[in-house]
């Protein structure tokens, strides 16, 4: 009896004759925690691609970046990373509320190597690794119930150009994102963003921040 694959799996499998190749697979490769290596390379990363179900049982996929190491490996079965500012929706961190299973996609694109991390996880406003993380405003936990290592033969490299300027640091002040800048977006921003946008070079129309999405500034 298989624990990860069902009826449609094994029909696949069946069709595609891979059956013994993942029975081997599923007793080799997925693993209940984490390793010493799949450790060092989570807690090397600097982002990765967090999978949620929203309240109507459809998968969402987010991308999460951060300084290397904002995802910290706590033991072998927890992980916890923090929820940076964003743009007021919460949709992963309200998914997580709700639904609570979540997938974690590692990769490495200059190596390359991937790793997946399948789990149950919580989200708190009062973590004491809150402190860690500078203008974090969530820390997200995960329960680990399964991980485990994709080859990287269809990865295609590409060069790491450094972390993005918006990732919050300690003692800088962290640039206020062009969509905080919108005409409309004003009056609905938090109090603490509000009158922010002249200094940080004036208000936007809708058509120019459209043109600052295309071309890969926000």
């Amino acid at each position: 009896m298989s624990k990860y694959f069902g009826e449609a799996h094994r029909a696949l499998h069946k069709q595609f004759d891979t059956v013994g190749m993942a029975d081997v697979l599923e007793n080799k490769l997925i693993e209940p925690n984490l390793g010493d290596r799949e450790a060092a390379f989570i807690s090397s990363c600097d982002m990765f691609f967090l999978s949620t179900i929203d309240p109507s049982g459809m998968p969402t996929v987010s991308y999460k970046g951060g300084a290397p190491g904002f995802v910290k490996v706590i033991d072998d079965a927890t992980l916890a990373f923090p929820s940076y500012d964003g743009n007021g929706m919460f949709y992963s961190m309200g998914n997580i509320v709700g639904q609570n299973k979540v997938g974690l996609l590692f990769i490495d694109f200059t190596t390359p190597r991937r790793l997946r991390v399948h789990g149950t996880a919580s989200v708190s406003s009062d973590d004491p690794l809150l402190a860690d993380y500078p203008e974090a405003n969530l820390v997200v936990r995960v329960t680990i119930e399964n991980a485990f290592k994709n080859c990287a033969r269809y990865l295609h490299k590409y060069e790491n150009h450094g972390v993005s300027d918006y990732v919050p640091q300690a003692g800088r002040e962290t640039p206020l994102p062009d969509w905080k800048r919108l005409n409309f977006a004003q009056d609905l921003l938090p109090k603490r963003d509000q009158g922010k946008a002249e200094k940080a070079g004036g208000l936007i129309s809708e058509a120019d921040y459209r043109g600052h999405f295309w071309r890969g500034l926000d």
